[in-house]
């Protein structure tokens, strides 16, 4: 079996299900002839033709207004925004119409749609290329915020999104690309939304965290075990709905919390999770809940762009920090 990199990994699962079901299409700018900005569905439009991988124009409001009216006819289509950061204009119709559809209709119509986008810092682009603002779709009710880690969790949580009825935000960590490969079985099974994983137990401390962000946490998870402190490790993977229980549990197992997410630290989905933290696992804490996060700033330039992103060192002072309460 092939080691793949997570943009391969992405690449296979819209391959398997265009193969598998006639009425997935992928439509974005430069996704056809080009196969996208950096590749995701290179190959895809000369093997199921331009009426299926469909090359629009620079226009995100339209590319989602498209996928709306798409889903709503039965279809189910696979939106690329080139970088999140172009995403905002796309807001009014995944905000307004792709994920109030199914309540406004009485579940008459829904709206089984994709939105993919490049995410996150670290690869020395602009701002406009470097955002991390999932938390911003977190708030929509009818929305889901998936966010993959690893090669295999791409291709298994691409598919559960495209095969989802309701619209799914899907946001792919474009740091961690061609990070690294593993091997993933193009058998077209899906893996769990709604569902974290836990990539590491401890005992000591939970580190909860999602994305580009999963590498730098097991890593400290592993500098933290230098010093005999056991670190639990958890993927949100679908960031929103939440699955709290497991952390919870963690939590319940372990007494301290440590957040990870590369987002700006006020109002980030850390913030979420910390809040309910103390609504339903307060007795079980003995310290505070710490959160290492991006900072209130837009990204910077390259020069600092690694020092405003959430570090190894960063993460084992806050986890010695709960330990030392």
């Amino acid at each position: 079996m092939a080691q793949i990199t997570l943009i391969e990994a992405v690449t296979q699962a819209l391959a398997w299900e265009m193969a598998h079901d006639p009425s997935v299409v992928v439509l974005g700018e430069d996704v056809g002839v080009n196969g996208g900005v950096f590749r995701a569905t290179q190959g895809l439009q000369q093997k199921f033709g331009p009426e299926r991988v469909i090359d629009t124009p620079l226009d995100e409001t339209t590319i989602a207004g498209l996928t709306v009216g798409m889903a709503t006819q039965g279809m189910k289509p696979v939106a690329e925004a080139q970088f999140e950061g172009f995403i905002y204009p796309m807001m009014e119709h995944i905000a307004c119409h792709a994920a109030r559809m199914r309540n406004r209709t009485r579940g008459r119509l829904h709206v089984a749609a994709v939105y993919r986008a490049p995410w996150g810092g670290g690869i020395r682009a602009p701002e406009h290329h470097s955002e991390a603002n999932e938390h911003l779709f977190t708030n929509i009710p009818g929305l889901r915020v998936v966010m993959p880690s690893s090669p295999a969790r791409a291709y298994g949580l691409l598919l559960a999104a495209i095969r989802d009825p309701d619209p799914v935000m899907f946001f792919e960590p474009k740091r961690i690309y061609r990070q690294y490969k593993e091997e993933v079985p193009d058998d077209g099974e899906a893996l769990p939304l709604d569902v974290c994983f836990v990539l590491r137990d401890g005992q000591d401390v939970t580190l909860v965290t999602w994305g580009a962000q999963v590498k730098e946490t097991l890593e400290a998870a592993d500098a933290l075990a230098k010093e005999g402190i056991s670190a639990e490790v958890i993927d949100l993977a679908t960031v929103k709905p939440l699955d709290f229980d497991t952390i919870a549990e963690s939590v319940a197992k372990t007494h301290r919390c440590v957040i990870v997410h590369e987002a700006p630290r006020t109002a980030g989905f850390g913030a979420e999770i910390a809040a309910r933290l103390a609504e339903h696992s307060m007795f079980d804490l003995y310290a505070p809940v710490e959160r290492v996060t991006g900072y209130d700033t837009h990204i910077p330039l390259f020069r600092l762009e690694m020092k405003y992103l959430p570090s190894v060192q960063r993460i084992v002072e806050a986890a010695r920090r709960t330990l030392a309460v």
